[in-house]
């Protein structure tokens, strides 16, 4: 037997590990790929903060599928400890005791808690204990963050990197957000304990911050100031 007639070698069996999947991936032209970042950046300049919200409504289910684009998000050891307690116009009564609870932490904030240099970086947003958009936005969305949990054995669950991967996904929100067309504002009271009550949530979880979501008022104006951002070589280095 000539050694043309010897049958390759079967290829070796690569053991199949369940834990893992083949990774779903496709790699894009170079120039769609400019293309895509190109407009990716157009659109996002166009993102501001917005105050002053119309009442007009905003369907669930837009709020629900970015809430599923911000689940998406990479977390420490994938625990995704984000909680997102989303509160319609529907419960008026909920509502007001959000802004007044909001507005009475804002109101010792300005007073007292807040030093002068912190006053004087706030001073060309024009912003001040006054909450309105609380009651008036379509959507207000109570982000938390998870920073244990609660075993069924009573043992706590440490939660890795609970600020980080909630922050990440709180930027997905609010890109899906101005992506499918609405405004957003970012809102911290501080502190915020208050709403682990209101929204009926454990004290495992810490409140990470009101995000206000709707379609900007008619004639809604922002600060020129907040539009000024800083350059690429203000804010990134290549090595």
């Amino acid at each position: 037997m000539s050694t043309s007639d010897v049958p390759p070698a079967a290829p070796a069996l690569v053991p199949v590990d369940p834990a893992f999947a083949p990774l779903d991936f496709r790699t894009l032209p170079e120039a769609e790929m400019r293309g895509r970042a190109a407009a990716f950046l157009a659109e996002r300049r166009g993102r501001r903060t917005v105050r002053d919200f119309s009442t007009r409504t905003v369907p669930r289910e837009v709020i629900e599928d970015c809430l599923r684009a911000a689940g998406t998000a990479p977390s420490g050891a994938n625990q995704q400890p984000w909680h997102f307690v989303v509160i319609g116009t529907g419960d008026a009564d909920l509502r007001r005791r959000l802004r007044e609870a909001a507005e009475a932490e804002e109101r010792e904030f300005y007073a007292h808690r807040a030093p002068a240099e912190w006053r004087e970086a706030l001073a060309p947003l024009g912003t001040d204990a006054s909450k309105p958009f609380l009651e008036m936005a379509p959507w207000v969305v109570a982000i938390f963050a998870a920073h244990y949990r609660e075993l069924a054995d009573g043992r706590r669950q440490q939660i890795y990197y609970p600020k980080e991967s909630v922050g990440i996904a709180t930027g997905f929100l609010i890109a899906a957000l101005h992506h499918a067309g609405l405004a957003t504002l970012t809102h911290t009271p501080s502190p915020m304990n208050f709403l682990n009550e209101l929204c009926g949530r454990p004290m495992a979880e810490k409140p990470f911050l009101l995000l206000v979501v709707g379609y900007p008022a008619e004639g809604a104006r922002v600060p020129v100031a907040a539009g000024a951002k800083k350059s690429l070589g203000e804010i990134a280095s290549f090595l």
